[in-house]
């Protein structure tokens, strides 16, 4: 048995015997052909959740995201900012109207686990990918040509490690913030950022879930996100947050595992698992549809081609693509 694990979770495989064969998908083209357009939404989301505008601008440290006492952040107490928020405007913004501190969703969202339990974590992603992230390669090669020489401010949500890095951050113009609730995958992102060539100073490990991303509005040109929707609280919320911090143009690159096809033997082993799965690999879902909520999301467009990893066992199939904003 071995745990596999994605840049935001991890996922319980069972070794079977099986003879390594080629990457197969439907309509899957070479790695250097553009991805096809299968799918696409018209117009925007009018049911996104009603956050408040904030003023577009770059995004900042956690340090200086906030001037005055105009913010609300981890450092501030709410009964502070509840004073002030009638009249002046906030400069983060937070997914769930019950919770205007982000380090407050953070905390429901993510329950804070001891530290040995997200060092654990950590150091699997970081050692049991391999072969993972070798069969996908190709798909990655094809999915984040989509960046190179065209987005300087880069998030990806549920980071983890870094293994994107390499696709993306090899230009020292380009600025990557990267998001995810456990603290202890930042030294191991650092260290991918630093074989990525990508300055430290150009990257910035912070510390949220994508639910409540404590970045500015149209802040950053490009979001990143592979196998992170899985382990989301909350699917839609998230895609609402992705929305709201691309700039009007901006791209969203994804790869995400999803349910088998309906009727087969594929889907209801998945179905007969989930319960474990989430249980085991920190609320991974096995039967999410989420290229069907991608697509209806309210993007202009979407991309989508669908795949299946050899290795990934019943963490199949996957979807891969770019929503447009």
């Amino acid at each position: 048995m071995v745990v596999y694990s994605s840049p935001a979770r991890s996922f319980l495989v069972f070794l079977l015997p099986i003879t390594p064969r080629p990457c197969c998908c439907s309509g899957y083209k070479p790695p250097r052909a553009k991805i096809p357009p299968i799918s696409c939404c018209n117009g925007r989301d009018d049911n996104s959740f009603s956050a408040p505008k904030r003023s577009v601008g770059d995004p900042l440290s956690l340090d200086s995201f906030c001037s005055g006492i105009s913010c609300f952040c981890s450092r501030r107490r709410f009964i502070d900012a509840a004073a002030v928020t009638t009249l002046l405007p906030t400069c983060c913004s937070f997914a769930s109207n019950l919770h205007t501190d982000y380090t407050a969703v953070l905390k429901k969202v993510h329950p804070p686990r001891p530290d040995w339990y997200e060092e654990f974590y950590a150091s699997v992603m970081d050692s049991s990918m391999k072969s993972y992230e070798a069969e996908i390669a190709g798909y990655k090669s094809q999915l984040f040509s989509n960046l190179k020489g065209k987005a300087q401010k880069v998030l990806e949500i549920g980071i983890g490690t870094g293994p994107n890095l390499k696709y993306y951050a090899g230009g020292s113009d380009v600025r990557v913030f990267g998001v995810d609730p456990n603290r202890k995958m930042e030294k191991y992102a650092q260290a991918a950022a630093v074989a990525a060539g990508l300055p430290l100073e150009n990257f910035e490990f912070i510390q949220a879930v994508g639910e409540a991303i404590p970045l500015r509005d149209a802040s950053v040109d490009a979001v990143v996100g592979t196998l992170v929707l899985c382990s989301v609280k909350d699917v839609d919320r998230t895609l609402t947050e992705v929305k709201r911090v691309l700039r009007p143009g901006g791209i969203y690159l994804f790869v995400e595992h999803v349910a088998a096809k309906e009727g087969t033997v594929l889907r209801f082993v998945q179905s007969v698992l989930d319960p474990l799965q989430q249980t085991v690999a920190d609320g991974c879902h096995l039967t999410r549809e989420t290229g069907s909520q991608i697509s209806e999301a309210g993007f202009l467009g979407v991309e989508l081609n669908s795949g299946f990893l050899s290795n990934a066992f019943f963490i199949n199939p996957h979807v891969y693509g770019v929503a447009h904003k």
